[in-house]
């Protein structure tokens, strides 16, 4: 997580969220950071709500097809992490029409039911092209419909504090009546930083031990005049051919996109040349390196708590944009 300046601690103390396709909650660390309250939570993965439960003290209401609009409390921002999904065969022509069945909807129909103030919202980066730009057209022409004024931006995380290349695209729609005319994503955020920085270095096991591991470079890379490492991935040697999951890393540069899948040795997380070894990273370690704080208790099953992590949400870049909302001054009594 970034450190928030003492004077936004509370900035958005009189607002509440709710938090939606919640996951382990992501988005709910980046609100709370500001002062704002969750008044509901929605995700229908069990063991996810497990693990929500175990650092939130409560348990996410379930599958959000299924509960009421009017279920759901007022709130002033809404957030979710929703799935990609292809909208209805008549492409972006009928706008919240062609949005039903789509998880997508549901977002819409709470926001026009409810009006909150700000739609915080969080996709793969592949949504702007996927179903050849017809899934972005009609999730604009929807927000839109329902008279929110919408700005989009893909933003690599590695930019923001963080050691890991993770390219997600982000929505920040603001509800007409604010007359939100213009709005800047922020381009960068906290300190450069590397992988090693966050290494467990005692830990003694995720090994990879094979015949077919090639090195192509071992020694670390060098700083730059400011004593700055890449801030990248960097890879050093591979496993087998080198396809998915079979690339090595080296720890003075960044991870590579954490995953929800596994793939290769690899896995989840890629590989990585830690005390002359090469092993995959911890659920603690990735979850650091996607912005949750030290005291976040991953799933206790590695291969639950890895498949979570890769579906969240990189913390330090939700801070950053909220903190922009807040200097934009658009919101009233946020301060």
């Amino acid at each position: 997580m970034l450190n928030i300046d003492k004077c936004y601690k509370k900035a958005l103390n009189k607002f509440t969220f709710v938090d939606l396709f919640a996951g382990i909650g992501g988005f709910r660390y980046a609100m709370e950071s500001f002062g704002a309250k969750c008044i509901f939570s929605s995700e229908w993965d069990k063991a996810a709500q497990e693990t929500y439960k175990s650092n939130f003290g409560e348990t996410p209401e379930g599958d959000i097809t299924k509960i009421s609009e009017k279920d759901i409390p007022p709130h002033n921002f809404l957030c979710a992490g929703f799935p990609c999904q292809a909208f209805s065969i008549g492409g972006h022509r009928r706008g919240f029409e062609d949005a039903r069945g789509t998880l997508f909807f549901e977002i819409a129909k709470i926001a026009r039911y409810h009006r909150p103030d700000v739609l915080l919202l969080e996709n793969v980066k592949n949504l702007k092209t996927h179903d050849d730009g017809n899934t972005l057209s009609t999730i604009l022409k929807v927000l839109k419909e329902i008279n929110y004024d919408t700005y989009f931006k893909v933003i690599n995380s590695s930019l923001f504090g963080v050691p890991q290349r993770r390219e997600r695209i982000y929505f920040v729609a603001f509800k007409s009546e604010l007359k939100a005319t213009k709005f800047n994503f922020p381009k960068s955020a906290g300190k450069p930083t590397v992988l090693k920085d966050y290494i467990d270095f005692a830990l003694n096991d995720l090994f990879v031990e094979r015949d077919d591991i090639y090195f192509h470079k071992k020694d670390n890379p060098e700083p730059d005049q400011f004593g700055q490492y890449p801030q990248r991935p960097i890879q050093i040697g591979k496993i087998n051919k080198g396809g998915q999951g079979e690339r090595i890393y080296s720890c003075y540069g960044h991870a590579v996109t954490q995953a929800a899948t596994t793939g290769g040795p690899g896995g989840c997380t890629g590989l990585y040349y830690i005390n002359k070894k090469i092993r995959k990273l911890s659920p603690k370690e990735s979850s650091l390196i996607m912005g949750f704080p030290d005291y976040f208790t991953p799933h206790p099953r590695r291969t639950q708590a890895w498949k979570q992590i890769g579906n969240s949400v990189v913390i330090n870049v939700l801070q950053a944009i909220i903190k922009e909302i807040i200097d934009e001054g658009i919101l009233d009594g946020c301060k």
